[in-house]
């Protein structure tokens, strides 16, 4: 479903991304670990069309992503729910809902992804009409997967959605990401600062280091593997 190909990308002169290269396939759900600086939230924000890619391929259901705006890429069926959340915090819950399907004109249709939303986070639908920016953090970070499920999205960019939160909030989150994946097939591409969360969820990761993949494969395996262990997973 998505391929990177010796992607390169960066800020300015400084270079990020030194030739990155993973795969997505339909229905799964695959993880980026890595430190902090890693190039983690840049791969998705290049996939989003955000970060320019200086060289290398990204393709998107066999389609070339290259110079394609962010608007365009979500129109092919992507959406990003970015790391700190950016939603609008002068817009109330359901105004923030609704900016998620600013591309479909459906509205029955936009009206029952609400209420969809509304079914996997409650509490959403208690504060639909207060505004974002007075909801707690953890309602900030449903309102933004929300936001992105109402795009309708085949591949769901998720960057760091436990950061900050306590442990039962991330825990609820991430039940709706494995529900969106088993029963909406919502592919997932996670980068997630808890290693061991991130692992326990996806079928595959990758590692990064220094803008590079060093390790991939199934999750089990980079569980066991001794250099994910001690340098990711708190482990001597």
């Amino acid at each position: 479903m998505l391929r990177l190909d010796s992607v390169h990308a960066g800020y300015g002169q400084i270079e990020v991304l030194r030739g990155v290269q993973l795969n997505v396939e339909r229905g799964e759900i695959v993880t980026l670990i890595g430190a902090n600086g890693a190039g983690k939230s840049t791969t998705l924000l290049a996939v989003s069309g955000i970060v320019h890619v200086r060289s290398g391929t990204i393709s998107f259901e066999g389609k070339s992503l290259a110079g394609l705006r962010s608007h365009e890429v979500t129109s092919l069926g992507i959406a990003h729910v970015p790391e700190g959340r950016r939603i609008f915090k002068s817009l109330t819950v359901l105004e923030n809902l609704r900016m998620g399907a600013f591309q479909r004109h459906d509205n029955p249709g936009i009206a029952q992804d609400i209420e969809k939303v509304f079914s996997l986070f409650p509490v959403l639908g208690e504060r639909k009409r207060q505004l974002g920016g007075t909801l707690s953090g953890g309602e900030q970070q449903m309102l933004a997967i929300g936001r992105a499920v109402l795009a309708r999205p085949r591949l769901l960019l998720l960057d760091e959605p436990s950061l900050g939160l306590a442990p039962l909030v991330t825990q609820t989150i991430f039940s709706v990401v494995r529900e969106l994946n088993a029963k909406e097939g919502t592919t997932v591409l996670l980068v997630e600062q808890n290693a061991r969360l991130a692992l326990d969820t996806a079928s595959r990761g990758y590692v990064l280091e220094i803008g590079r993949v060093v390790a991939e494969g199934p999750s089990r395996q980079l569980l066991t593997d001794p250099r994910v262990i001690e340098a990711y997973l708190g482990e001597a």
